[in-house]
């Protein structure tokens, strides 16, 4: 996979990466939006059951869009390191890593949406438990794959994001202002190590994260990346191996 990545066009990478981008989005807001704010009751574990137990279709394609964000931002991942070798390949390597850390956490966490299903599903050898306590269960399941999400996941990725805008920053094929929001972003992200400076921050903290990450998606899918600059950015870090031709190079 990462060879036949590594063989096509930059600008097509970065247009897929910005596809991959969106999709990524566009799951986590269904999932929050219409399936966790919708059905979660805040310090109501009752209702939720209730909710949960009501519309459980829905709940289930909540946990099939988060997985199908983690893929995604996965593939994303594999993109835009290759995309950003020629600025610094150890530092799109780290940053690759601390993207793919988040992504294993945040799909563990996800394992936590499905519990209440189980707990809530009438099985025989949960009979022992009253309907008050599995309510209750289920709700600290909740509370947990949050805790999982926003406090360890989060903070990865936001670290991700920041190099991620530094490697922009030092880039020559991207617009710098798109290295400054997803930096902001990224910075924005690790906050969530402190949950009370989180909640006293809301909505603010999510300011940057989503302005900055909706225009390197917007910018990656309309306008790729300046193919010319890249060439020759990577042409400076390239080492001749075997006869091999520099990258851009006519076969």
């Amino acid at each position: 996979m990462m060879e036949r990545i590594a063989e096509t066009s930059p600008r097509f990478k970065a247009r897929i990466a910005g596809v991959f981008y969106l999709l990524t989005i566009l799951m986590r807001m269904f999932v929050e939006i219409f399936v966790r704010n919708r059905l979660v009751v805040s310090d109501n574990a009752a209702a939720t059951a209730t909710n949960i137990l009501a519309h459980e279709p829905l709940w289930r394609w909540g946990f099939a869009a988060d997985i199908i964000a983690f893929a995604s931002y996965i593939a994303l991942t594999a993109l835009l390191y290759e995309l950003f070798k020629p600025v610094n390949k150890s530092l799109s390597l780290v940053a690759a890593f601390f993207s793919i850390g988040a992504s294993v956490v945040q799909a563990i966490s996800s394992l936590f949406h499905l519990a209440p299903l189980i707990l809530l599903g009438g099985t025989p050898y949960l009979s022992v438990f009253t309907v008050e306590q599995l309510q209750a269960l289920a709700f600290v399941s909740l509370r947990l794959r949050a805790a999982a999400y926003h406090n360890i996941g989060l903070v990865f990725f936001g670290l991700y994001c920041l190099l991620v805008g530094i490697l922009i920053l030092r880039s020559t094929f991207l617009p710098r202002i798109l290295g400054v929001l997803i930096a902001l972003a990224g910075l924005s992200y690790v906050l969530f190590l402190s949950p009370p400076l989180v909640r006293s921050l809301q909505p603010y903290v999510l300011v940057f994260p989503g302005v900055g990450q909706i225009s390197l998606t917007l910018w990656l899918l309309v306008f790729g990346v300046n193919v010319q600059r890249w060439k020759e950015q990577a042409s400076r870090v390239w080492i001749p191996q075997c006869g091999e031709p520099p990258p851009g190079a006519p076969q």
